[in-house]
């Protein structure tokens, strides 16, 4: 029933789509995602986000920045937001590009959504970009890039989800991943420690079997003991669409402008028609539906 943007090529790339439920009000998780400062604070994609126009349609112009120890990303991008919509929900998308060689992420499009529900709403978004780095992104994109991305995504909006409902700063719950990540490590190690010891040294039968018990014991325990409930988890997201309509991208999509649009010196074809392509495997509603 949707359209498909762009060309057809780009629909060999799989769409990242995330959805989890936040127990909080639209309002509030409206805030968070679409104010420019709050953003980055809880998405791994961005460090910074920067304003730079806004047309007489509403479109929002931006530069972003993800910082590497060694170097910046930078890119630029238009968003649309509506806050509110005939069906209750509201939505905001995306068209983003940059000209930086070392960036995994080339042109790309995509969307979020609102959906309320009886104690809260629906965050979902779907997008997909043409990958970065030449011949070795394209080598690396459905194997390594594109489900570290989903990760990164996922856990963001569990992040998100912790700082709309609890009030929990995202550097905290980033800092209690880290914590909890840390103790796992320092318990798989320790138990590859005993099992070593195992095969190591001249012990008795029942003392090796004993230590190999405990060994596996310790493997066990680290890695199924649950995660607190403050630690954020991409598990706690779904990755596949529950329905169609989730995995839909608004209508107004479609007319986003690409972000160097009006860069000129040739920029404007490049953009535009790469942004086109990453678009063409999200399936977008009907005109007239935001």
């Amino acid at each position: 029933m949707g359209k498909r943007l762009g060309l057809a090529e780009s629909a060999k790339r799989t769409p990242i789509y995330v959805e989890i439920p936040i127990r909080a009000t639209m309002e509030r998780v409206w805030e968070l995602s679409q104010n420019p400062e709050l953003h980055p604070r809880w998405d791994l994609r961005f460090s910074r986000i920067i304003p730079t126009d806004q047309d007489a349609n509403g479109q929002l112009r931006f530069r972003y920045e993800f910082l590497l120890p060694l170097h910046t990303i930078k890119g630029t991008g238009t968003s649309l937001g509506h806050r509110h919509r005939s069906d209750g929900q509201a939505t905001s998308v995306l068209k983003f590009d940059t000209a930086d060689v070392l960036s995994p992420i080339g042109a790309g499009a995509g969307y979020w959504r609102y959906v309320p529900t009886a104690d809260g709403l629906r965050f979902i978004t779907g997008y997909n970009y043409q990958p970065g780095m030449g011949f070795l992104g394209q080598a690396l994109d459905a194997r390594l890039i594109r489900p570290a991305l989903g990760w990164a995504t996922a856990i963001s909006f569990d992040r998100l989800r912790l700082w709309a409902e609890s009030d929990l700063e995202p550097q905290d719950s980033r800092n209690l991943w880290f914590l909890d990540a840390g103790a796992r490590a320092i318990g798989m190690v320790g138990a590859a420690s005993l099992l070593r010891r195992v095969f190591s040294q001249r012990t008795t039968t029942g003392a090796k079997a004993g230590m190999t018990a405990l060994g596996m014991s310790v493997a066990l325990a680290t890695w199924a003991l649950p995660t607190h409930s403050s630690v954020p988890r991409a598990g706690r997201c779904l990755r596949t669409a529950p329905d169609a309509r989730s995995a839909r991208a608004p209508s107004a999509l479609a007319d986003l402008k690409a972000p160097r649009q009006h860069d000129g010196e040739g920029g404007e074809a490049v953009a535009t028609r790469a942004e086109n392509q990453t678009a063409a495997s999200i399936t977008s509603e009907p005109a007239g539906k935001y």
